[in-house]
């Protein structure tokens, strides 16, 4: 994982200043360049070391909620494929295989296939029986179904992220990594590498809400997430394909959360298993381009992100993760995840584009799906800036249409 060099001296003007290069400042240099641009991007590491190399690389349209979510995964994705053909990032397309494992979360799977599936044209299948059984030789025939996201998509971000940006230093994007951007105000960004003028300065700082822009920053009352992450090793040499989440993950992402038996499901789990409710746990594992799978999270929401790792919350995913999987497993890495969460404002959500003065604006992710949505964000805020438009803003999940499309077997 190697960052692209710096090209040359700073610049003394540019039209596009980014700071940050996670998966929300890279987006936003491809879509500026791709407008014709000059573009400049800050990056106070030497590498990326933010939320978008910490990841699953699980990009999600079928967890999505319906609305300007889903659209911004549907957008995102069609953004990725692209780079994965000029950039030459490694993407896997074959979907993401949701389990139910129980008959709360069968249930859910059945509520959102009957209903929101159908109403707003989410590519999933609903798998059972033989189609089941087939998966994987069995191996998953335990499980009541099998919701498969057709749409999902997945990169191994430790590789893609310094992947992207190689690509576009070679379109024309100027880096600057391992530089501080100390303030900016109006156009003028004082870097520890020197001054800088911009046009447009968009600040993707991440969970960083102190450094920039700290107070229309604080205004929003954000908060940080801090997760464990495992990468492990199958012992009997499984070779999954496929990004795998389970019924737990229906009470967290937003295409099924609100629905009855989800709602049911999350009661019946913080009754049943408090733990869970307790640390935010839900299972997802992603496999590598290695052999090996990235296991996790779990959810711990403060001011900052404390340093220490639970051991009896490794043990709960890894357990959860043997139990699913049906594989003995070897830990090899153990890392803590981190992003920008929730804000305590009411009517936020999952993202937010801040006007701070007339140069400059600040894009954050309030949630764990940067790698969904971010590429599409990105181009939406650019064109609104170019365009001299409306910038992006988060609005509530659309609603079930009074009368719900019919439905065919897939």
């Amino acid at each position: 994982m190697q960052a692209p060099a710096i090209q040359g001296g700073l610049d003394a003007s540019t039209d596009v200043a980014i700071v940050g290069a996670g998966i929300l400042g890279l987006s936003h240099a491809a879509a500026a360049i791709k407008r014709g641009l000059r573009v400049t991007v800050f990056e106070r590491s030497e590498i990326a070391v933010g939320a978008s190399i910490r990841n699953f690389g699980q990009m999600l349209v079928t967890g999505q909620p319906p609305g300007i979510m889903l659209d911004l995964a549907r957008e995102s994705r069609a953004l990725y494929l692209g780079w994965a053909g000029q950039a030459g990032l490694s993407v896997r397309a074959n979907g993401a295989l949701l389990f139910s494992r129980s008959g709360a979360e069968d249930a859910v799977l059945e509520e959102f296939m009957d209903t929101r599936a159908p109403a707003f044209g989410y590519n999933v299948r609903l798998l059972r029986g033989a189609e089941l059984a087939g998966l994987y030789d069995g191996r998953f025939s335990q499980h009541r179904s099998a919701l498969q996201g057709l749409d999902d998509l997945q990169l191994y971000s430790r590789e893609a992220v310094p992947a992207l940006a190689a690509w576009l230093a070679k379109q024309g994007v100027r880096f600057h990594f391992g530089t501080l951007v100390r303030h900016v105000e109006g156009g003028r960004l004082d870097t520890t590498a020197g001054v800088c003028n911009a046009q447009r300065v968009i600040v993707c700082s991440g969970h960083d809400y102190q450094t920039l822009c700290a107070e229309p920053l604080r205004a929003l009352q954000p908060q940080v997430c801090r997760l464990q992450m495992l990468r492990v090793t199958p012992e009997d040499g499984f070779r999954l394909e496929h990004a795998v989440l389970t019924g737990l993950s229906c009470t967290h992402y937003g295409a099924f959360a609100d629905l009855a038996t989800a709602r049911r499901l999350a009661t019946q789990i913080e009754q049943q298993r408090p733990e869970l409710h307790r640390h935010g746990i839900h299972l997802l594992v992603s496999p590598t381009p290695y052999g090996d799978w990235i296991v996790g999270d779990s959810h711990d929401y403060s001011q900052d992100a404390r340093p220490f790792n639970a051991e009896s919350v490794d043990t709960i995913m890894l357990d959860l993760a043997r139990d699913t999987l049906g594989s003995r497993l070897r830990v090899v890495e153990r890392w803590q995840g981190v992003y920008g969460a929730k804000c305590h404002v009411p009517g936020s959500g999952a993202f937010s584009v801040t006007q701070v003065d007339d140069r400059t604006t600040v894009a954050l992710m309030h949630s764990g799906i940067g790698m969904s949505v971010g590429p599409a964000l990105a181009h939406r805020h650019v064109a609104a800036l170019v365009d001299g438009t409306a910038l992006p803003q988060w609005t509530p999940q659309a609603t079930l249409p009074a009368t719900l499309p019919v439905s065919t077997p897939a």
